[in-house]
């Protein structure tokens, strides 16, 4: 059978849109279904990915028509790399999520449409080659996210749900807004087709649709000041969704700001790479100073990842190869050492008041394997050897050494130890702290303990032994770094006609 990527769309938005039916046949199916699409998906990732490594990048034309005319799916090194880790952690959400709560089969089912929708539009976004496409998939993950974070309909869910869908329309119409007045101004919406012709735009008018754009997905990039949602939608969505929103999501919001800022405007001369340097700085020293004073478990979470995207942007506006090394890197590991927090630590606070932290005293003796986890999770995230994490920190901060950016070096560092503080503070109360009497411990599912299993796995094998995944890596910062090789492959010989020093300025 010939796979293809337009496999990750049409295949799980056709099982959403069965399963209320294949639920009426077996209730079973409507667990079963979504791991049977997420394991095919799988094998279409692996597929490409090999595909990718040896006859380079793959376009998929829909419909017939070829580009700039037509839409199609860029399948780069780069975004076959993001469309595989988020198939990847959807697998394993799904697995978490099985048995996670015994919910009525019409919740279930309803979440289980949701987990493939939200799939359908993170993936959907990285591989497409339009940008007006690239609005549809936002929109698709948006609404699929308002409905998770309100899933369990209690006054909290709700509010957090609100608040997210009030700065997610307002995104929504500044994006809309951009791409109007972009086309206005290109006449066409392929993305390769607009930096081909980008050079053309007057300045005025290209800050104003750049400004637009970075306000619209800032807020899915968890961006400073846009990331107000995040902590309420993190705390509030059943646990399964907070692991979702840290492994597809904002990946998938990190990834649209990239391919904006470097295929359609240009990182180089363009003043972009400092100002998501400084956006990044603020974002990181920000968000951690906040996961300090947090006493929710989940909400210290939910600003500690914000924090680790503002890492990520920090290493996407230095801009050098090194650094987009290392900011892929810190996008791969942050998505499966938070993923491993997140779902230990929804265990650890299942049944304490309000998710806070001093209740986990002595939990490390009552609840030992998944008190492991969450301090191998504690340990890989803060960047110390030889877990994963410590390698995508290293490399950031080689990067800035070599620009000479010492200030930041020294930011890099102080916000480090913040992080090391609150971390350690769980950890040790975790196995130091008096015993709470009365506390009532959930027992993890064994989907659930598989899952856990495996991220820990990952940790720990790229930690020891990071040449496993650094080569797709490379292929992945090369690829977002060379944008003449992204329009010679989205467009053909319509580059051909165009100057190689006019496609980026």
């Amino acid at each position: 059978m010939v796979v293809s990527p337009v496999h990750f769309i049409a295949v799980p938005l056709l099982a959403a849109f069965l399963m209320p039916i294949l639920a009426k046949v077996n209730k079973n199916l409507l667990r079963i279904v979504p791991g049977i699409v997420l394991t095919y998906l799988g094998y279409v990732s692996v597929v490409l990915m090999n595909r990718v490594a040896t006859e380079g990048t793959i376009i998929e034309v829909l419909a017939g028509w070829s580009a700039p005319w037509g839409i199609n799916l860029v399948y780069t090194p780069f975004t076959g790399f993001l469309a595989t880790l988020m198939i990847a952690m959807s697998f394993l959400i799904w697995l978490y999520s099985f048995k996670f709560k015994k919910v009525d089969d019409e919740p279930a089912l309803k979440y289980f449409i949701l987990q493939l929708m939200l799939t359908t539009g993170s993936v959907g976004l990285v591989l497409t080659g339009d940008i007006f496409n690239f609005f549809v998939f936002m929109e698709i993950i948006a609404l699929s996210s308002y409905a998770l974070t309100a899933f369990y309909r209690d006054r909290n869910g709700a509010e957090a749900a609100f608040k997210y869908l009030l700065i997610g329309a307002f995104a929504s119409t500044l994006f809309l807004l951009a791409i109007v007045l972009l086309y206005s101004q290109v006449g066409t919406l392929n993305m390769a087709e607009i930096s081909v012709r980008m050079h053309d735009v007057p300045t005025s008018m290209k800050v104003s649709i750049l400004v637009l754009f970075l306000v619209g997905i800032g807020i899915e990039a968890e961006m400073f000041p846009l990331n107000g949602w995040a902590p309420d939608a993190y705390s509030q969505a059943p646990s399964p969704v907070g692991v979702a929103f840290a492994a597809l999501v904002v990946k998938a919001g990190v990834y649209g700001l990239v391919r904006i800022t470097y295929t359609l405007f240009g990182i180089e001369g363009s003043g972009i790479g400092p100002f998501l340097i400084i956006m990044g700085g603020i974002t990181l020293v920000m968000a951690e100073i906040t996961a300090l004073k947090q006493t929710s478990l989940k909400r210290m979470l939910a600003y500690s990842s914000i924090g680790q995207m503002g890492f990520v942007l920090i290493a996407f506006g230095i801009g050098t190869h090194e650094a987009v090394f290392g900011a892929i890197f810190l996008m791969f590991n942050h998505a499966i050492i938070k993923g491993l927090l997140f779902m230990s630590g929804s265990y650890l606070v299942y049944n304490t008041p309000n998710k806070e932290i001093k209740y986990l005293s002595g939990y490390g003796m009552k609840m030992p394997v998944i008190s492991l986890f969450f301090s191998l999770g504690a340990l890989a995230i803060v960047g110390l050897p030889p877990f994963a994490g410590f390698w995508s920190k290293l490399y950031i901060l080689l990067a800035a050494a070599d620009g000479a950016l010492y200030g930041l070096i020294a930011l890099i560092l102080v916000v480090s130890i913040i992080e090391i503080v609150y971390y350690f503070r769980v950890v040790g109360r975790l196995y130091f702290g008096k015993p709470a009497e009365g506390s009532i411990m959930r027992k993890p599912t064994v989907g659930g303990m598989i899952a856990m299993s495996i991220l820990a796995i990952a940790i720990l094998v790229v930690g020891f032994y990071p040449d496993i995944i650094t080569g797709y890596i490379d292929a992945a910062a090369s690829s977002i770094l060379n944008t003449d090789e992204y329009i010679k492959n989205a467009l053909g010989a319509v580059n051909e006609l165009t100057p190689v020093e006019n496609i980026i300025q």
